[in-house]
């Protein structure tokens, strides 16, 4: 499916049926969150893929109910870090340059760089810009999953300190800050499969500077 007609098939499903995604189709769209672009390449979040049942009650339950969760076959949370930290961009760039096979100190300088405009800016800004990337990544997802036919619902509708004790988070340095259940919609039950997709006209929507 080519991504235009993908994106077209789209739309936030509302109502899953509880079938299965195979586990090909759910490894497509991990690959493709982990190759999107991210600010200095630091992916600052990580991905928790959730199929247990228990596990995705309780989301349900601080996810205002919204039955996508329970009835989905993956439940998909970005967390992303709670703040930067030399340590934290270190280790990215280590990691980078052990795969590049380049000189050990060929990143000293831009890492220096780097966290001297970060660290002033403060915890709020480097949660806030960590989110950002993870949104990112969470925009491939799902055009991704369009691609492979595959439903998705994107959620910002739970609490996320809630999310955030269930999956231990608060140990690990992260922040829940968006939700993506993945599935089947239910053609019988789901009120918003069969209506018109609308998005804001061209002429309003796209300005162009010559």
């Amino acid at each position: 499916m080519a991504l235009i007609d993908a994106l077209k098939w789209r739309y936030a499903t509302k109502k899953m049926n509880g079938q299965a995604v195979p586990q090909e189709k759910v490894d497509y769209i991990l690959e493709a969150t982990k190759l999107a672009p991210s600010s200095s390449g630091l992916q600052p979040y990580k991905i928790f893929v959730i199929t247990n049942k228990d596990l995705k009650d309780k989301i349900r339950a601080v996810s205002f109910d919204q039955s996508q969760v329970t009835d989905a076959s993956h439940v998909l949370v970005w967390a992303a870090w709670d703040g930067y930290s030399l340590d934290r961009i270190s280790a990215v760039f280590d990691r980078t340059i052990a795969e590049r096979g380049i000189p050990a100190n060929a990143m000293d300088e831009y890492k220096q760089r780097l966290w001297g405009m970060y660290e002033p800016l403060g915890q709020e800004w480097h949660a806030n810009h960590a989110a950002k990337q993870a949104y990112i990544s969470f925009g491939v997802a799902i055009a991704a999953a369009a691609e492979q036919e595959v439903d998705a619902t994107p959620m910002e509708g739970f609490i996320p300190a809630e999310v955030d004790k269930l999956l231990g988070l608060n140990e690990l340095g992260l922040k829940s800050v968006l939700v993506l259940p993945l599935g089947y919609r239910d053609h019988e039950n789901d009120w918003l499969v069969n209506m018109k997709k609308v998005r804001t006209p061209q002429e309003d929507f796209i300005t162009e500077i010559k």
